[in-house]
């Protein structure tokens, strides 16, 4: 019992799973082999699977004992037959059936042999066979499948003697995919012996004439993995057939067909056809023009053809890998150049790119559903998911650039990253991940010699797979390796295979991709550019040289042209464009982000082209770019967010000039996100007026704390007024406020002087250059003439006295935005009391309308259009804002939800008080709606702030572009715009005067 326990412990640590079975026979082969046990265990310990080598020894030690003694004899020949026994049964049970090619072990590895060293061995091999007739079928095949068993034996043991699986690789696919080549071409060599007849021979169906033979010209053009130089270990060989005559008066080329179709069939006969040794794989002529219901053979000129006429995109796919793998090599090659420009213009095909996409998700939807996590050729973050990746890569951008023609999946994702196409450290990912796959797949194939992609399910096979590989020292650890590379694979699959750039690029025209010359010239004025010759600068300055930047520039510069030439401003956008790379163009992400990400180029493009107060401020904060790969990040930041950020700041700089400066930058940051979410509809009308609202407020109330460190002896407020109160700020507006204050501890004429100096800094130091900021306080008693900041007893006394219909209704939109909280909610007091009046006299009524009148009478522009007036015009902004305000001073005492500073909510609020028709209150919506989306627009479209719908039609394009609509539109724009606010200024008139409109004529 004490002798047994360290044995068992030895037999564990070695790596065997079945303790007691691995004891008796491990004893009993030493003892047979005069091996001393821990030898012997030692030696096999070094196999992916101890207990299966074991049991192959022994097994072969009952059939071939001498072979197997001299085996053991051997460290080093045991080492590697404890190797290819533990990693592969097939191998053992391949050993057995032929005990003769155990001296295969015997020889040192090497690295697997050449296509043209492969060939000359089996076409040595089939040609020794000494037999006829159908006896040469069987006899021949076995033969070969032997001879080749063989040759794989010796790249499995090169494979598995490397120190690490993962380099060698390459070396062993490359080596698999010329056996299989030199297989093919050996069972040709013996199917021209078989189909051939001597002269006097009878005739007999399938045979032909030698002369006949000779003279039919047979290549097999290698697809798939076979045809790119990365084969498994056990796999389907896809090809495609060629023949021809070479001297038609031998044999005609009809007769040649004939004879190479049996030639064919032969072929797929002693490589795939059941027989005393096992087939090697599959031949599979399914790729074949008409798949299995077209001719197995046929000429080049037929395939030709076809391919001209009736191929499917996913067949130029398939031809990507074509190369000749076995019989005329003339042939082989002159197929293979005259497919070539065929496969590389494919992507120029309507819908190439979606129809490449879409097959992909389709062979994962056809993975049966308990698969799909274990599959790791097709399914999601499998090898699938790389090859179709690096294949529409290379169609698509291939088709100008030849460097990236590569059969090979890792040489061209070499060449693919090595030209700008593909991030470098994307490529080295995807290349490591993709060797780790296909590691784990030849060891997978390699334990049954059977063809399977499929992960172990339970951890015991698991666990051997890790030991064979390499890539684990448990079940556990290869499944996180697995997992993580899956999903890493997955994310990379779906950043660079779904890019909007590869539709785009496919749909150039073939000559779109030159833009140098007059010619050049010429084209950028067709597509819009107004100053071509400026557009070509431009750009050679952004692609001349040999940079990586401008190397991935010139990828991506003819498909920014025309997304530019889409908007409505291509020159201005492309001048913006080359700044912000000038600034950006050495950082490692901006390219990236251009090349790789879902949409952020076209974002960009649209941006640029559509926004001069966008593309500005962009220029100032180009880091802002990277906002664009994820529209969440241009989401409207909560007043809490803003508020936290301020205080972080005013943490970190104690002194007001440097906290200031830090604050304006902020506001410009937050600024220009609304604009780009105002830009690309990313929120509506409402949300981009609370968001920049709350960065107006966050700004002010940042700014007075830091004028405010300390006690000052004041209590002091900023509220905010008109559209700033109601948080219905658009891009470009001013923010109207109020400033009070209340002596809390100093006295009285201090107290004054102290609010006036807050004032005075806080104009100071929200002046901007670089965005232009007004506090307007034109709102206050008395207006312009009043005092700018008043103590609360002052703005109590006045509202008693001398408070006009006019400052009530303004202050229906005052609301707190900054300083002390107890004194903003007893200023909301106030003002309650008097913009929320229990009652309202007649001639107040009366007041608030001769206002509105006289204002549409005196304050529109002279020569100004009331009809294109965005703000004071007829049916316009003040329309709806006057009319929901009168009810307001009318009925808020009564009707609480009417107590709102917001425009729109006081309007439903009025519908469901039944003050309001539901189908008014629609028609008023729309109209605010509608002149508060073209003020911000036309802030967007011109970089400064208007009131008036313009009328010059490349401006009116410009606005309504921005607005959502499609190119062409200014006149639509103008008759939506005029249409809506008719029909506002109709229930204005209605519901403010109480008259009926007069009918005018209808437009359009």
């Amino acid at each position: 019992m004490t002798r047994q326990a360290p044995m068992l412990g030895a037999l564990a640590r070695a790596g065997f799973d079945d303790l007691d079975r691995a004891a008796r026979e491990s004893a009993a082969l030493a003892e047979s082999a005069a091996v001393p046990l821990e030898t012997l265990i030692e030696a096999i310990s070094v196999a992916g699977d101890p207990d299966q080598a074991l049991e192959e020894l022994r097994r072969l030690m009952d059939r071939a004992p001498e072979a197997v003694h001299g085996i053991l004899a051997d460290d080093e020949v045991f080492d590697r037959a404890a190797r290819l026994l533990g990693a592969s049964r097939g191998f053992g049970e391949f050993m057995l059936r032929n005990v003769d090619e155990l001296d295969v072990l015997v020889a040192g590895p090497t690295a697997p042999p050449t296509a043209a060293e492969a060939a000359a061995e089996l076409v040595e091999a089939v040609a020794s066979v000494d037999a006829s007739g159908a006896a040469l079928v069987d006899a021949g095949a076995r033969v070969l499948r032997v001879r080749y068993r063989r040759l794989l034996a010796r790249i499995a043991l090169w494979d598995l003697t490397r120190p690490d699986a993962v380099e060698a690789v390459d070396t062993v696919a490359a080596g698999l995919a010329d056996l299989a080549g030199a297989a093919l071409e050996a069972a040709l060599h013996l199917a021209r012996r078989v189909v051939s007849r001597g002269p006097g021979e009878p005739a007999a169906p399938g045979r032909f004439p030698a002369e006949q033979v000779d003279a039919t010209r047979l290549a097999i053009i290698g697809m798939g993995k076979a045809g790119a130089r990365e084969l498994n270990y056990v796999s389907d060989v896809d090809v495609i057939f060629v023949a021809e005559s070479a001297d038609e008066e031998a044999v005609a080329t009809a007769r040649a067909i004939d004879i190479a179709t049996r030639l064919a069939m032969l072929v797929m006969r002693l490589i795939g056809e059941p027989g005393i040794e096992p087939p090697l794989w599959e031949v599979d002529p399914n790729l074949r023009p008409e798949g299995k219901d077209g001719a197995l053979v046929r000429t080049l000129e037929s395939h030709l053809q076809y391919y001209d006429r009736w191929a499917k995109s996913w067949e130029f796919q398939a031809l990507l890998k074509a190369r000749p793998l076995a019989g005329d090599p003339g042939l082989g090659q002159r197929y293979e150049a005259a497919v070539a420009p065929k496969v590389w213009a494919s992507s120029s095909r309507d819908g190439f790119v979606e129809s490449v996409q879409r097959m992909r998700e389709r062979v994962t939807e056809h993975i049966p559903g308990d698969e799909v996590d274990v599959q790791l050729k097709l399914g999601p973050g499998g090898l699938r998911d790389i090859e179709f990746t690096v294949q529409l890569l290379q169609l698509v951008h291939g088709a100008t650039d030849d460097a990236i023609r590569q059969a090979g999946t890792l040489p061209a994702l070499a060449a693919l990253a090595e030209h700008g196409y593909v991030g470098r450290e994307e490529s080295a990912e995807f290349s490591r991940d993709y060797r780790i796959l296909r590691v784990l797949e030849h060891r997978l194939q390699l334990s049954r010699l059977r063809r399977t992609h499929l992960m172990p399910r339970d951890a015991g096979a698991t666990r051997v797979l890790a030991r064979s590989s390499g890539l684990g020292r448990s079940a556990d650890e290869l499944t996180m390796l697995w997992q993580r590379t899956r999903r890493r694979v997955r994310g990379l699959h779906e950043r660079l295979f779904y890019r909007p750039l590869l539709s785009a690029v496919a749909a150039l025209p073939a000559d779109g991709l030159e833009l140098t010359s007059d010619q050049a010239a010429a084209r950028l004025a067709a597509i819009g550019f107004r100053d071509p010759k400026g557009a070509l600068a431009h750009i050679g300055a952004l692609t001349a040289g040999v940079t990586r930047r401008a190397t991935i520039q010139r990828h991506l510069m003819p498909v920014l042209i025309s997304w530019f030439a889409d908007g409505t401003d291509p020159d201005y956008g492309l001048l913006a464009f080359r700044r912000i790379s000038d600034t950006l163009g050495t950082t490692h992400w901006y390219l990236r982000l251009l090349r790789d990400s879902s949409d952020a180029a076209l974002r960009l493009t649209r941006v640029l082209s559509g926004s001069r107060f966008a593309g500005e401020l962009l220029e100032r904060s180009p880091e802002a770019v990277a906002w664009l790969e994820d529209v969440d990040e241009l989401r409207p930041r909560p007043l809490a967010a803003l508020r936290e950020e301020v205080g972080a700041v005013l943490a970190r700089h104690t002194e007001l000039d440097p906290a200031a400066k830090v604050l304006r930058a902020m506001r410009r940051r937050e600024v220009l996100r609304l604009a780009l979410a105002g830009m690309l509809d990313v929120c509506s009308v409402e949300e981009l007026g609370h968001g920049l609202s709350d960065v107006v407020e966050a700004h002010i109330d940042g700014l007075v704390r830091a004028i405010r460190r300390g006690d000052d002896g004041i209590e002091f407020a900023v509220i905010g007024m008109g559209r700033f109160g109601g948080r219905e700020l658009g891009i470009g507006s001013d923010a109207d406020i109020l400033y009070v204050y209340r002596a809390a501890g100093a006295e009285p004429d201090a107290a004054h002087t102290r609010a006036l100096k807050i004032v005075s800094e806080l104009v100071r130091v929200s002046e901007d250059a670089r965005l232009p900021f007004e506090l307007d306080a034109n709102l206050r008693p008395e207006g312009r003439n009043g005092v700018i900041a008043r103590s609360l007893d002052a703005y109590r006394a006045y509202y008693a006295r001398w408070s006009l219909t006019w400052e009530a209704q303004a202050l229906l939109r005052a609301r707190g935005v900054a300083g002390d909280a107890a004194l903003v909610d007893e200023f909301t007091e106030l003002a309650d009391t008097v913009r929320y009046p229990e009652q309202i006299a007649e001639r107040e009524v009366r007041e608030v309308k001769r206002i509105k009148a006289r204002v549409e009478n005196e304050r529109l522009p002279q020569g100004a259009d009331p009809t294109r007036h965005l703000k004071l015009g007829r049916g316009s902004l003040s329309d709806v804002e006057w009319y929901v305000q009168l009810i307001q001073l009318e009925h808020a005492a009564r009707v609480p939800s009417l107590r709102t500073t917001s425009t729109l909510e006081a309007l439903a609020a009025a519908v469901e008080a039944g003050l309001v028709h539901a189908s008014d209150a629609t028609t008023l919506r729309a109209a605010w709606i509608f002149a508060s989306r073209a003020r911000s627009a036309l802030t967007l479209w011109l970089d400064r702030t208007t009131d008036v719908l313009p009328v010059e039609r490349t401006q009116l394009e410009g606005v309504a572009r921005i607005m959502g609509y499609p190119p062409g539109s200014a006149t639509q724009l103008e008759d939506d715009y005029l249409q809506v606010t008719r029909r506002a200024r109709a229930v204005f008139e209605r519901g403010f005067y109480g008259v009926e409109p007069k009918r005018e004529p209808t437009r359009g």
